[in-house]
């Protein structure tokens, strides 16, 4: 049952935060600042250094928060996986597919959400048991394209990565996705460190995927 209840924790989370850094101290204090406006999906890129420590540091930090969902991001091989597992990590993400990645996470109950972009990636994702497929690049796409993946693959999951702002979360969202992935628009502020205003840019994201929820 873990698997099913880091899925669910997903899905009710709606908006993953892509978090990257040019160091782990800064991570976490965008991770914080996320949590602080009301994002409670966070993805550790393994962009940052000693990414494994801050997802430890996190998973100690956000315990008791039942709501509160931290994976590793731009995870692209199997022994990057155990490491981000081993470390805490609840669903690792990879910008494309690999076979021996989806094993692992397997492996340990852990979803693995890797990304494709075109309908043959997806058919051989779901054969290895991914349950939610990160379409990336997505901005690349435009919403009304999830209609056609699930045309013939009625049982897809997809999380749009990449261009997902607040202007068109609810257009992903009407489109049939399971939840985004927002990286850029949403942490821009952090890359001056302007850690208010990513908390700031969060408030706007958890708002309107609230509103968007009520619906």
């Amino acid at each position: 049952m873990k698997k099913q209840v880091i899925l669910n924790q997903i899905a009710s989370a709606g908006v993953i935060a892509v978090v990257r850094g040019e160091s782990k101290e800064a991570a976490i204090k965008a991770a914080n600042a996320l949590v602080l406006g009301g994002i409670v999906g966070l993805e550790i890129t393994y962009t940052v250094p000693d990414a494994s420590q801050a997802i430890s540091e996190l998973r100690v930090a956000y315990q008791d928060y039942d709501d509160i969902v931290i994976g590793a991001g731009t995870v692209l091989d199997a022994i990057t996986a155990r490491l981000a597992i081993m470390s805490g990590a609840t669903f690792i993400v990879s910008p494309t597919f690999d076979q021996a990645t989806a094993e692992i996470c397997n492996l340990y109950q852990i979803p693995y959400l890797p990304g494709c972009m075109t309908i043959t990636e997806m058919k051989t994702a779901l054969k290895a048991g991914v349950d939610i497929i990160k379409l990336f690049p997505g901005n690349v796409y435009d919403p009304s394209i999830i209609s056609s993946f699930k045309a013939p693959l009625p049982q897809l999951n997809i999380m749009p990565t990449g261009g997902v702002s607040v202007a068109n979360l609810a257009d992903w969202f009407k489109a049939g996705v399971i939840a985004v992935g927002a990286g850029g628009n949403l942490l821009a502020p952090a890359t001056s460190g302007d850690y208010a205003g990513v908390t700031a840019m969060a408030k706007q994201y958890a708002e309107k995927y609230a509103e968007i929820s009520q619906q």
